[in-house]
């Protein structure tokens, strides 16, 4: 399978960076791909990492202006114009979605691939990987959403919500 996650590209606390490192080992290990902005910084890196030294592949795609911090050692590297196009890329690329911890970009990303899961336009799993409750407050937004008439599905089959990599992995395979 061909995981796309979406992280932030930031130096982030241990309680941050361990539980990332935990899922990309199991990524790698399971024999799936990951797919991810391309970043050699950071959570990226982090995740990255822990793919290629469980032996996983790793597929990036960067965008122009960040491609000073592109991964050397990618698999394979698409460099797009535009976030635009960076973001149909991971989509186009990807069997799956996972959102990790992250910043406005991640926060871009999660909507986008909702929105368009929400309009049929993709039917991919989208797990949120909840890493020390980071995520509860859009977890209350969107079950608001739901219950005020503002997703035309249930959240349930929008976005499945993980606690941990074993969980996220869990609900991506089954």
């Amino acid at each position: 399978m061909n995981i796309c996650v979406f992280c932030s590209a930031a130096e982030l606390a241990d309680v941050y960076t361990e539980s990332a490192r935990e899922f990309a080992e199991l990524i790698g290990s399971r024999g799936h791909s990951l797919v991810w902005g391309g970043s050699d910084v950071g959570l990226m890196k982090v995740v990255a990492d822990g793919v290629q030294g469980a032996g996983g592949r790793l597929v990036g795609i960067s965008v122009d202006f960040l491609q000073n911090v592109a991964r050397e050692n990618a698999d394979e590297m698409v460099v797009t114009a535009t976030l635009a196009e960076r973001k149909a890329q991971l989509l186009e690329r990807a069997d799956a979605f996972v959102i990790m911890v992250g910043g406005t970009g991640t926060l871009d990303e999660a909507t986008e691939i909702l929105e368009l899961k929400k309009h049929g336009l993709h039917a991919k799993p989208v797990v949120l990987l909840n890493t020390a409750g980071y995520y509860d407050g859009l977890r209350q937004q969107l079950a608001r959403m739901q219950a005020e008439g503002f997703l035309p599905l249930p959240l349930s089959e929008l976005v499945a919500f993980a606690d941990d990599g074993p969980d996220a992995l869990r609900l991506l395979e089954a």
